[in-house]
């Protein structure tokens, strides 16, 4: 199974893009989307919730606007919060087109499928709608995107065996996390038959910060960026066509495009380094939080929890002092100490973090 229209292997993910306060910097990325399509790239991913929907009608004014729609490869998602029933379907997708300014998707996704969503898919026949829809020549890939363990990957894509490619969480340090999986659901995508979309290759931007021993361990192999390590991490693994790059600044599209334009397997020196730089950041105990936001919006107390964890693993990692870091929380409602422990956060969040308990032990730690 190809997917020759994908140029390359690297995507332009559009959850983190540049901003100009609470707005998209429309003016950086155009000029991002230029450089990553005159590179030769041509694969951007988006949803229906990125960015408090500003992601999708970035897409439409900075991409679909001022190219023509065969020059780009474009993917969205059908994403559970925003469907209760079978009848939501078909308007949330035609709403969809319209925001990202296209007649069709290259890809549409079952976003973030996990056991419990799973069930909600059926119910409300999802899939069956999305195959009429592909039938109708408005999508030309389904894929799937998916948060759970390899067992349940296994029994969706038994069920449902005309999903053509899975985006799976894959980078060296969930390489053997027992609630990520990434190796044995590659494994079990690859055993299907299905292609692998790569995201978090860096972990949130986390494995691109790297500190102490491990930068030593890195600086052995000369210029090589701790992102473009990982990228090529991600990009080593059986199956994969697509490593997608949520790109927020020039200088990243700079460092992403340099790795993917002469694109070289990592050496068995490499891997033997990102398994010691994995152990090392282990060691920090920081919060796995990638900062995908989809916690904070449903939080009734208003919380930025990956702001607040953001700020909790500075001061860990002794980026900033404590006096610092308590002054970087929010101060007028929305700190650690207003969580009311209703879970929701923990119901929504792909990383299977214990939010409630985390801001608990931040309040305690920051007071």
């Amino acid at each position: 199974m190809g997917f020759d229209e994908v140029h390359k292997k690297l995507g332009f993910g559009c959850m983190r893009l540049p901003m100009s306060g609470d707005n998209v910097d429309y003016a950086e990325f155009s000029k991002m989307i230029d450089a990553f399509l005159s590179a030769g790239f041509n694969y951007f991913d988006t949803a229906h919730g990125y960015i408090g929907g500003k992601s999708e009608t970035a897409i439409r004014d900075c991409l679909a606007a001022r190219y023509e729609r065969e020059a780009f490869v474009l993917a969205d998602k059908l994403t559970d919060p925003y469907f209760d029933k079978e009848d939501d379907i078909i308007p949330l997708f035609e709403s969809q087109l319209k925001l990202c300014g296209v007649q069709y998707f290259d890809f549409y996704l079952f976003h973030c499928l996990n056991r419990t969503n799973y069930q909600k898919h059926k119910r409300c026949k999802t899939f069956e709608t999305v195959r009429r829809l592909k039938e109708e020549g408005k999508i030309r890939h389904i894929a799937m995107s998916f948060h759970d363990t390899a067992d349940v990957l296994d029994m969706i894509l038994t069920e449902q065996p005309f999903i053509e490619a899975v985006q799976l969480q894959i980078n060296y340090l969930d390489y053997d996390d027992p609630g990520i999986q990434s190796k044995a659901c590659c494994d079990v995508a690859v055993r299907h038959g299905k292609q692998v979309i790569v995201m978090e290759p860096v972990k949130g931007g986390a494995l691109a910060k790297l500190t102490g021993e491990a930068v030593k361990i890195l600086d052995r192999f000369g210029k090589s960026s701790p992102a473009s390590l990982a990228l090529r991490y991600a990009a080593g693994f059986p199956g994969v066509f697509m490593v997608l790059s949520g790109m927020g600044n020039m200088e990243m599209m700079t460092d992403n495009i340099r790795t993917f334009n002469d694109f070289v397997p990592l050496s068995d020196a490499e891997l033997d380094a990102a398994d010691k730089i994995r152990g090392i950041t282990r060691k920090l105990n920081r919060i796995s939080c990638t900062g995908c936001d989809y916690c904070a919006e449903g939080c009734p107390a208003k919380i930025p929890i990956s702001k607040v964890f953001s700020v909790y693993n500075g001061f860990t990692s002794a980026e900033y002092t404590k006096e610092a870091a308590k002054k970087k929380l929010p101060h007028s409602g929305g700190g650690p100490a207003d969580c009311i422990g209703c879970g929701a956060c923990e119901r929504i969040c792909p990383q299977r973090l214990p939010i409630r308990e985390n801001l608990k032990k931040i309040s305690d730690v920051l007071k």
